[in-house]
């Protein structure tokens, strides 16, 4: 059922996005005629960083966009000087994230550690030995970037260090970096490693200036990455737009999801107005054969990146609330607030639900699920249909369940990074 033209408050829409390969909803919706079809006009705007793209949806020159999930939560809880309630009814995708360290400090683990190529764990662990080497010789720590501070890539990263025993606050240094210049970073030397999402995690080791040591899959199998976000207020004034909007973009990933279409799609985001990267990469990465090291075989991870499957783009209140539980373990949130309502404020299931109904599509009828407890695929059966579900593996085999305020299911990482200022 198409949603009435008439009904929609507004049928102009302006749209930003991060040049990355989770962008892909947005721009398939775009290009392939989805947002069309649900009688909008839209218009994409590629930002330079997330500060940029927060700070202009939250001044209203955006009404949306394409959004680190931690994002919404960070601007709702007033965060990094900006108060703005937000909301999401979308997960973009699932997976897609590396961590990648220049070709100099990977030798330098390997040195340590001939297995470190085993695992995400064994990598860890030989950079926890590198790291306690270089203090004993008082050299200056590591430097590693993240794209934003309230981000997956600064939780995923402190969570990697903190499984080899490091301290993120005290072993190494973080600084942010926006995702299309990660690369440039490594390869002048200003950055050790970084986590970033793809193709820039990748791109490194196939120009071989990198090795990706770990990627979000070895961290939490099939955990939420971008999500579609716009403000409250937005959405609230405008709710049959916005469900056309989550409409178009389901469709987008469903499309996506499909092998056929990876190669069109690899085209349209290779573009230099897009992502302005190889589409044989894209391409590759869109099928789950990443890149860890140059002149080597990729590894194959078919759940790579993925837009649509396995529920993706069901906004779990469960999530959230594991993503603000990393926010306050990294000092981010002090005091006594209150999680899991914070969690319930940004999530629109309710949207969500209305646009699976609308496209014959199951949906949970649940908010809240556990993580780290299936290590293969299942079925939801809390739901209007069944849904064939991906694994959730945590790394260290921990378990999160939302219903206690546990946040012991990953290792022990304290206060903020050093120079976790806003990227402008």
């Amino acid at each position: 059922m198409q949603i009435a033209f008439d009904s929609l408050e507004t049928r102009s829409v302006t749209l930003g996005f991060i040049p990355l390969l989770d962008c892909a909803p947005l721009i398939i919706a775009r290009d392939k005629g989805f947002f069309r079809h649900n009688g909008l006009d839209v218009l994409l705007m590629r930002e330079s960083s997330w500060s940029s793209l927060r700070d202009r949806v939250a001044l209203r020159v955006l009404d949306g966009g394409h959004m680190l999930q931690a994002m919404p939560l960070a601007a709702t809880a007033g965060l990094g000087g900006l108060s703005v309630p937000m909301v999401t009814a979308c997960v973009l995708n699932l997976g897609s994230n590396g961590i990648t360290v220049s070709t100099d400090l990977w030798q330098a683990m390997r040195a340590t550690d001939p297995h470190v190529g085993d695992s995400a764990q064994a990598a860890a662990s030989a950079l926890a030995r590198h790291v306690r080497d270089r203090r004993a010789r008082e050299m200056a720590p590591l430097t590693f970037a993240i794209t934003f501070p309230y981000s997956s890539h600064n939780y995923e990263l402190r969570f990697w260090l903190a499984a080899g025993g490091l301290d993120p606050d005290r072993d190494v240094r973080f600084v942010v970096v926006p995702p299309q210049q990660m690369l440039s970073h490594l390869t002048a030397g200003r950055i050790d490693g970084y986590c970033v999402a793809a193709p820039w995690n990748a791109l490194a080791a196939v120009q071989g200036v990198g090795r990706v040591v770990a990627i979000k899959q070895d961290l939490w199998e099939n955990a939420p990455e971008k999500v579609f976000g716009v403000t409250r207020d937005w959405a609230e004034r405008n709710p049959n737009t916005h469900r056309a909007v989550v409409r178009a973009l389901i469709e987008a990933c469903a499309w996506l999801d499909d092998p056929a279409h990876h190669g069109e799609a690899a085209a349209l985001l290779a573009q230099p107005g897009v992502v302005n990267a190889p589409a044989a990469l894209i391409a590759a990465l869109l099928g789950g054969r990443v890149f860890a090291e140059f002149d080597a075989p990729p590894r194959q991870v078919p759940d790579f990146i993925v837009f649509h499957r396995y529920a993706a783009n069901f906004p779990w209140r469960s999530q959230m609330y594991w993503t603000l539980t990393q926010m306050r373990r990294a000092g981010q949130i002090a005091g006594d607030v209150d999680l899991h309502g914070l969690a319930a404020s940004v999530v629109a299931a309710d949207t969500y639900r209305a646009v699976a109904a609308e496209l014959g599509l199951p949906a949970p009828t649940i908010d809240d699920k556990t993580e780290g407890t299936h290590a293969n695929e299942w079925t939801l059966r809390q739901a209007t249909r069944p849904i064939a579900m991906g694994s959730d593996r945590l790394l260290g085999g921990g378990v999160f369940d939302p219903s206690l305020d546990a946040e012991e299911a990953s290792p022990r990482a304290s206060a903020t990074p050093r120079s976790q200022k806003e990227n402008s």
